[in-house]
């Protein structure tokens, strides 16, 4: 098939002008007097950080009677600017997932079966775990007889969900405690 170079420009301007008269079309409908489309509840939205990985994408939650109902990129973020990955755009789901594990499930050592316990439990078996560990690798000087003050039997690892804030109070709580193994998932 042989097209003239002026066939080729007729074609050309036609397209341009079918994708013009097509994206102006819709204005020019609702100008005329189109219905428009009203939100009858209101719906808040909040600013905030994607929790999935490292990147810390904006989004813009929708949030209506205390329930999340949209999740979007924020178009004002520096790093997104408006655009999402699947985990993000999904990311309400994590919410309202009825694989969500909500009560503090436990398994005790050589058992085949899960309990439920509350939280309270849950919290003192941790602070308990810890204190024994910290109590039992506890260094307080080094082979050279230099003071160190360290567990070296428990990490820390951060995750990229947690905010500057609580990355920093975590730090200070596991410096406190002595540990010295201090990591954060986007490095490994």
């Amino acid at each position: 098939m042989s097209v003239s170079r002026r066939d080729f420009l007729k074609l050309g301007g036609a397209t341009v002008g079918g994708l013009l008269l097509g994206n102006g079309l819709p204005d020019a409908v609702a100008a005329e007097g189109e219905p428009q489309f009203l939100l009858h509840k209101k719906v808040g939205e909040i600013a905030t950080i994607c929790t999935y990985c490292a990147v810390g994408c904006g989004q813009i939650v929708g949030v209506q009677g205390g329930r999340v109902v949209n999740v979007e990129g924020d178009p004002d973020h520096p790093i997104n600017r408006g655009t999402l990955c699947s985990k993000g755009a999904a990311n309400w789901q994590v919410i309202y997932s009825p694989e969500r594990v909500t009560k503090v499930q436990y398994r005790a050592p050589g058992s085949d079966k899960w309990e439920e316990k509350s939280w309270d439990w849950a919290l003192d078996r941790i602070a308990q775990k810890i204190k024994e560990t910290r109590d039992k690798t506890f260094v307080a000087k080094d082979k050279d007889g230099a003071t160190v003050n360290r567990t070296e039997g428990i990490a820390y690892l951060g995750g990229a969900q947690h905010t500057n804030e609580e990355v920093y109070s975590w730090v200070k709580a596991a410096r406190a405690l002595g540990i010295v193994y201090l990591e954060h998932q986007a490095r490994i």
